[in-house]
């Protein structure tokens, strides 16, 4: 990128600077991320083993745990490094690959909570319909155009912030190469690419927040209809979930990115960052399947299989 810049690294300066929690922050990060590969990727391996749970909401679940772990990784990996060994030092690629990623999975992360409200509106709304309507060609399209709009969502706001001037100060008031952090070292003109920024994230969260309000809007309908008892409370049920995660999700989002970058507080920030960045990726497997019958039901059958396999070993 050959914007005139003389900043060729970026000092992070991390969560704290008291050295007596950056031992405690560490190991709580650790377990954070320990929890959020499990779950995650155990998550995916569970779906995949069990033929049973090849239905349209669990291919989504299992895209969403994919895009939850990358996403976790993206930034925590970096944040322990940092709180152990006092790396906070990232060069000027690395920040922005770091920005790049982080944007790519947030972005697919937010539609494919879009797509997932879609699949819960054909399940109540079209029962009759639903294996016509959510096929698997269908259910394949939406997931690639949940990664595309990712890539193309991170290619426009990293291109638009590594394109300016940063002649500045090169330290970061974040952990990580955020958007709104990096963006407030330049020394050119910002107004534009603030502007693209708040317009471009606006467009991503505000039309995904407008497809699952109408899918919901439809179901809650529906629900109201239902006379069994039985079909209410699981509806209901399944479209709780959903709305924690989309709430908490969307709510962090908005918070972080849905305002001039002038207004922001680096400190409420962080704390805000730490919540969406690493906390909802460990909570997600929590919030959507591990209250699932059906997937508890093929973990204790995968386990029983291992400890069948192991007793003829041993």
């Amino acid at each position: 990128m050959e914007n005139g810049t003389e900043v060729r690294e970026f000092i992070l300066l991390g969560l704290t600077s008291d050295p007596t929690l950056q031992v405690p922050l560490f190991i709580i990060f650790t377990l954070i991320y320990l929890i959020t590969m499990i779950g995650n990727l155990g998550m995916i391996t569970v779906i995949l083993l069990d033929s049973r749970l090849h239905t349209p909401m669990y291919f989504f679940l299992t895209n969403l745990s994919l895009v939850d772990f990358c996403y976790s990784s993206t930034v925590t990996p970096k944040v322990m490094t940092g709180l152990l060994l006092g790396d906070k030092v990232m060069s000027y690629n690395a920040c922005a690959a770091q920005m790049f990623f982080f944007a790519a999975f947030a972005t697919m992360e937010c539609y494919f909570l879009t797509s997932m409200a879609y699949d819960r509106y054909t399940a109540v709304c079209k029962p009759l319909h639903y294996t016509t309507i959510m096929t698997k060609h269908a259910c394949t399209r939406l997931a690639i155009g949940c990664y595309v709009i990712g890539v193309l969502n991170a290619s426009i706001q990293t291109g638009d912030i590594f394109c300016l001037s940063f002649c500045m100060s090169n330290v970061v008031h974040h952990f990580f190469c955020d958007l709104p952090a990096v963006m407030t070292l330049t020394c050119s003109e910002k107004y534009t690419s603030d502007l693209v920024l708040i317009l471009v994230t606006s467009f991503n969260v505000i039309f995904a927040l407008m497809v699952i309000l109408i899918s919901y809007v439809f179901i809650f309908i529906t629900i109201l209809k239902m006379r069994s008892s039985d079909g209410y409370q699981k509806a209901l049920s399944t479209c709780a979930s959903h709305l924690v995660a989309v709430s908490i999700f969307y709510g962090t989002v908005i918070i972080m990115y849905i305002q001039p970058s002038s207004s922001h507080s680096m400190d409420t920030d962080k704390i805000v960052s730490v919540f969406y960045t690493m906390v909802i990726p460990m909570l997600n497997p929590l919030v959507y399947s591990l209250r699932n019958k059906e997937v508890k039901g093929a973990f204790k059958k995968i386990v029983e299989k291992a400890k069948h396999s192991l007793g003829l070993i041993f």
